[in-house]
């Protein structure tokens, strides 16, 4: 931030697939701020629970486990890392069988308390300030954050993009991808703690038509608009 010394919190939020990862970890690496993605430490959650065979689907016995898992998450936006308990796990977090259960333990009220609380140490400890993205980082995690975005793009949109990245060409995969990104968002946006929502005071983005750079490119100027306010 070259406006104000003082720490800065920008945060996205929105359902799969708007290229919120992409795009915050970009916009930290430019303005020289710290990254944190928090989706990656409920999937690092979820491997954990499905690798020691707790039953995802029982919410009172991925409660019990909430707070075993030991996650870290690096916060470095040129080589952001995600280890629980010192095991890297960027890799298997990106697995279907944990796509498939992070919603179920995301929606745990003991988990998000953890992960929450990782989430705002993390803030603390960034000298210069933190871009972080998720689904409740403007509403729940960072309510007074200085900038808050909420990406969001069609499902279909959402779809193409996701079936782009896993070089899936096949209509019917498509088709079941765009199910899945259906089944995540009415999962995510209908759980009673901390739902996908945008915060009142959010600036929503649309990238249905926009090219990453493009989004970068407004959100990095929305920043500078803030810090520039923020002197007076």
């Amino acid at each position: 931030m070259d406006n104000s010394s003082a720490p800065v919190v920008v945060v996205l939020d929105g359902p799969a697939g708007t290229g919120k990862s992409t795009v915050s970890r970009e916009i930290a690496a430019r303005l020289g701020l710290s990254f944190l993605d928090t989706g990656a430490m409920y999937r690092a959650v979820t491997f954990w629970m499905l690798t020691n065979e707790v039953d995802v689907d029982d919410a009172a016995a991925v409660a019990v486990a909430a707070d075993k898992p030991h996650v870290v998450s690096g916060t470095d936006a040129e080589g952001p890392t995600i280890t629980v308990d010192g095991l890297d796990v960027s890799g298997p977090i990106r697995e279907q069988a944990v796509t498939a259960a992070v919603s179920a333990v995301s929606a745990v009220p003991e988990v998000r308390t953890r992960m929450v609380e990782l989430q705002r140490a993390s803030a603390l400890a960034a000298p210069r300030g933190i871009v972080a993205e998720g689904r409740d980082m403007g509403t729940v995690v960072f309510p007074r954050a200085d900038l808050k975005v909420f990406l969001t793009a069609s499902a279909e949109t959402r779809a193409t993009r996701r079936a782009a990245q896993l070089g899936v060409s096949d209509p019917h995969e498509i088709a079941a991808i765009l199910a899945d990104i259906n089944r995540r968002d009415a999962a995510d946006s209908g759980r009673a703690t901390a739902p996908l929502r945008k915060a009142d005071d959010a600036v929503e983005v649309d990238t249905s038509e926009m090219s990453p750079e493009q989004v970068i490119t407004h959100i990095i100027g929305l920043v500078r608009e803030r810090a520039a306010a923020r002197l007076g």
